[in-house]
């Protein structure tokens, strides 16, 4: 962790621009899930114990660079005013005469949410002007926002070049340090063996980061719908099972590179439709039928992950292994979670969907680390530098 964090900052009577990532679903106007909403709060606390007044910025969906009633953040406020037990002011854009004024009668203590940043444009262009005027709002800019880092946007990446230009700060949030400093154990000095789990519908978004962990894992446990171009790679027929026809040279070439640490699935889980109430079989992975589709990893799989995971003294986890939005489609990835609770290493679980397993398994507390970043860290354990981290204060 060679970037600068709050903990060497002084924050007393300033006022401190926060991105955070509140990109949280919502469901019929409220907040469906606060798990990021509660991620950012020991930063949040941490700035108001130590007198700052608190200016939270964050996207939520994609607008479109419009605005969307639907996707404005006062679902978001409510439940941050109800988790730090006070009031949150919400204001109706994040730029602005209005804004300005607004924060200019900010005391320390006080926390405001500024309105979606995705609702302009200037925001994923990374606009210069746009990002200026965001770190004009404040004093100090903290990036909490991991879910976001890998992301070159104003909010992100601008606002803290922005800052630093007007003689200000920028740096690493409370859980942006917890990220990295996690992730980054993984990367340059994992203890072994070291397993990797992967999984996730396609191929060709983790290529980079199959290429960089064949340098570093002793195996790599292959599962979710990118199998199966691996399989269809091999000569196998896989039915109507999603394949990436225009990733059958690059899967081919990394079974090459491989040298047998790749550990693809010894039975799949078939169905006649994408439906959890479509008729199911086992079969192993050359069986599969015309009209079938591979939607889970089978039980003979699962064992076979089990005697690849024993001894394992890091272990990291990204993608799901099935379709388990879908209960009939579920049990080999849960199955998989709760294999890796059992470990004695470290299990340092990717955001995303299997971070979303392995909450709805109820085994997120026995993991070491989960992520609330799908893409970031992804991107992290390829080695790429994150944007929005590489634009903050080194130490």
């Amino acid at each position: 962790m060679d970037k600068k964090t709050i903990r060497d900052v002084g924050v007393q009577g300033k006022r401190v621009l926060v991105r955070v990532d509140f990109n949280v679903p919502l469901k019929e106007g409220d907040v469906a899930d606060d798990t990021r909403i509660e991620a950012a709060l020991p930063t949040i606390r941490h700035l108001l114990d130590g007198g700052a007044a608190v200016i939270l910025m964050s996207h939520l969906g994609r607008p479109k660079g419009e605005r969307v009633d639907e996707l404005k953040m006062d679902p978001v406020a409510e439940r941050l005013s109800e988790l730090l037990d006070q009031p949150v002011k919400k204001l109706d854009d994040c730029v602005g005469d209005e804004v300005e004024e607004a924060l200019e009668g900010m005391e320390p203590g006080d926390v405001v949410v500024l309105e979606n940043t995705r609702f302009h444009p200037e925001e994923k262009a990374n606009d210069p002007d746009f990002a200026a005027r965001l770190a004009a709002l404040a004093d100090l800019y903290v990036n909490d926002a991991f879910g976001a880092a890998h992301r070159a946007h104003a909010s992100t990446e601008g606002a803290a070049q922005a800052m630093r230009e007007k003689g200000g700060a920028a740096v690493a949030g409370l859980l942006v340090e917890k990220e990295l400093e996690s992730l980054g154990k993984a990367v340059e000095n994992p203890d072994h063996p070291f397993v990797a789990i992967l999984g996730g519908a396609k191929v060709s978004g983790k290529i980079a980061v199959i290429q960089s962990l064949l340098e570093r894992c002793d195996r790599i446990l292959i599962g979710g719908g990118m199998a199966n171009t691996f399989f269809k790679a091999m000569d196998f027929e896989m039915g109507d099972s999603l394949v990436e026809d225009d990733a059958l040279d690059t899967a081919k070439s990394l079974l090459d590179q491989a040298g047998g640490k790749l550990v693809l699935p010894v039975d799949v889980v078939i169905a006649e439709a994408f439906d959890n109430d479509a008729k199911t079989q086992v079969v192993a992975p050359n069986e599969v039928p015309s009209g079938w589709q591979v939607l889970d990893i089978g039980p003979k799989t699962v064992a076979t992950f089990e005697s690849a995971l024993k001894g394992a003294k890091t272990v990291t986890w990204n993608g799901p292994l099935g379709v388990f939005e879908m209960p009939t489609f579920a049990a080999g990835t849960f199955d998989v979670a709760r294999l890796l609770a059992e470990i004695d290493g470290t299990t340092i679980v990717g955001g995303g969907e299997s971070a979303a397993a392995v909450q709805q398994a109820g085994l997120a507390e026995q993991m070491d680390h989960v992520s609330t970043g799908g893409g970031a860290s992804l991107q992290f354990l390829e080695g790429k530098t994150l944007p929005g981290v590489a634009a903050l204060d080194d130490r």
